[in-house]
């Protein structure tokens, strides 16, 4: 009798542990997210937690238009374009990366922001501001997101997971802006302008097959704007005009996207890379601001709404900044990005030109 009970207490242990073994892993309904990839046109904090970065949106005024009106780390006073375009397709706005409270249940019901200010395609872009991702490190951190993934809902719920999310991938400004146009720099000596595009369109070439052969099939890459007209640019200018040869650089940055984008879709299958171009929209904007079929009319679209009196540049905004009277009314925020206004104009430009219609509840 002894020994009986004693081989019914050990066998029921061991069949419990045998049936947590084969328990099911978790499914899921595999919602459509967003992954974001970018620079600071698309970061909301990932670069508020690295200590030691000099290109951080933690300060007042920024963020003064959007939820409490605390800085969160986007480089702006209100939304950014991603954030706009997302909303509009009814999908989730994806947390940042760095954010203590993301885990895997965040990651599969609202996607993960990678996006980090001065992140350029070129590893050693903005090399000056000492901490931020580059598009190489982002990738290596979503492929660790799908590490977390797969352990959670099992290979094959993740692989449909990750194949059914949109990719937005928003790079290229720094590459110019914080590398080439800097003699700093030794690509700014190294490479003609052409070359150096040439040399920035075969990284991201790589980049995005990465992103494919992870399972992207669904990507849209935003081009670049006239990088010659940011205020900064036009600061350096002689007349005050927007810099002709920085914008010559943006335009033919942006053809090689475009056929590089094209050649993807057609040789990678069941792929869709698609190229959301604002440039001449926004050049419009810049060269007319007070046309009066804008959704509001801009009154200034030459310097940023947030200054330091007549102190030029002011590179940053500040607690110790004004603004201007009416955000609504100004193109540029700083001296390098756009107003919550002036991406709300670029991201439904995005949106009309890709075609883009909500899929809010899209779950195949």
């Amino acid at each position: 009798m002894k020994n009986t009970k004693r081989n019914k207490t050990t066998i029921l242990p061991i069949l419990m542990i045998f049936m947590i073994i084969n328990l099911p892993r978790r499914t899921c309904s595999v919602s459509v997210v967003q992954f974001i990839f970018g620079d600071s046109l698309s970061d909301v904090g990932n670069n508020n937690y690295l200590t030691r970065s000099l290109a951080r949106a933690s300060l007042p005024w920024y963020g003064i238009d959007f939820g409490n009106g605390m800085p969160n780390g986007r480089f702006t006073n209100g939304r950014t374009i991603a954030d706009i375009v997302g909303d509009y397709m009814g999908l989730p706005r994806p947390p940042a990366f760095l954010d203590p409270s993301l885990n895997d249940d965040m990651i599969l019901e609202n996607g993960v922001n990678y996006a980090s200010g001065g992140g350029g395609i070129l590893n050693e872009t903005s090399s000056l501001f000492i901490q931020r991702f580059s598009l190489s490190k982002q990738i290596e951190l979503f492929q660790g997101t799908q590490e977390m993934i797969r352990m959670k809902i099992g290979p094959e719920s993740a692989d449909k997971f990750f194949s059914q999310a949109r990719y937005v991938v928003c790079m290229g400004s720094n590459d110019y802006i914080n590398n080439y146009l800097l003699p700093v720099y030794a690509d700014s000596w190294t490479y003609t302008g052409d070359s150096f595009t040439n040399y920035v369109i075969s990284t991201l070439d790589s980049q995005l097959r990465l992103l494919y052969a992870l399972g992207a099939r669904k990507v849209a890459f935003f081009g670049l704007g006239p990088m010659g007209c940011i205020p900064l640019q036009r600061l350096m200018s002689s007349d005050g005009n927007c810099r002709e040869s920085t914008n010559k650089l943006s335009k033919g940055f942006n053809k090689a996207a475009l056929q590089l984008l094209n050649n993807l879709t057609n040789i990678l299958p069941n792929s869709s890379f698609v190229f959301g171009d604002a440039y001449d929209y926004f050049q419009d904007i810049i060269d007319q601001p007070g046309k009066t079929w804008f959704v509001r009319s801009f009154s200034n679209s030459d310097s940023p709404c947030c200054t330091i009196g007549k102190i030029r540049p002011t590179l940053t905004c500040t607690p110790l900044s004004t603004l201007c009277k009416d955000r609504s009314k100004y193109v540029f925020w700083d001296e390098y990005h756009p107003t919550d206004k002036a991406n709300e104009l670029m991201a439904h430009e995005i949106i009309r030109k890709l075609g883009y219609k909500p899929i809010n509840g899209t779950t195949n």
